[in-house]
């Protein structure tokens, strides 16, 4: 496959796949049913922010996996809202041989201002789309928050209508020793 066809695979992937709310597993996270937990199950998630992000998607060269290739893209995010930060990640994907069926996983570093608190954190993405019907999770890996974002949980949604990218973060912070 092309650099450009790749480009375009994955972009699509993570298209189609960012269109769907994420929450944390076996719950889901729609206007009607917000999970009201941390991960820990310990405390309340009472802080949510919204705002819209920018990204770029880089493609880098696949990886040979069996008669497959793994596509791999790195992720340049710019966020603005209640969350003014930028990230860097890197994204793996595949599609199989049937149509509307792909996975995808990343990780991308979150830096800069969360409401009045600077720092970063980490948030690991996991998506899959059986046939046309995806599924998406975007949660803060536990203990990556650094600065005044140390001891941060929790999950983001995002949606894209009409090119426009939006995101949903429900988040809380834990004690710190």
């Amino acid at each position: 496959m092309s650099a450009g066809g790749l480009a375009r695979l994955l972009a699509t992937v993570f298209v189609v796949m960012s269109t769907v709310s994420t929450a944390a597993p076996a719950t889901t996270l729609t206007p009607t049913n917000i999970s009201k937990t941390s991960a820990d199950g310990a405390k309340p998630l009472s802080q949510i922010a919204e705002g819209t992000f920018d990204v770029k998607l880089i493609a880098q060269a696949a990886e040979p996996a069996g008669g497959e290739s793994i596509s791999r893209m790195l992720l340049d995010k710019r966020f603005y809202g209640m969350l003014d930060a930028t990230s860097k990640g890197q994204m793996l994907a595949m599609r199989t041989a049937v149509e509307g069926s792909a996975g995808y996983v990343a990780m991308e570093v979150v830096t800069g201002k969360l409401e009045e608190s600077q720092g970063s954190f980490v948030l690991q993405h996991s998506g899959t789309m059986h046939r046309g019907a995806p599924t998406l999770t975007l949660t803060v890996v536990p203990d990556s928050g650094t600065g005044e974002l140390a001891g941060i949980a929790g999950f983001m949604a995002i949606d894209i209508a009409v090119g426009k990218h939006n995101y949903r973060f429900e988040y809380s912070f834990a004690k710190t020793k």
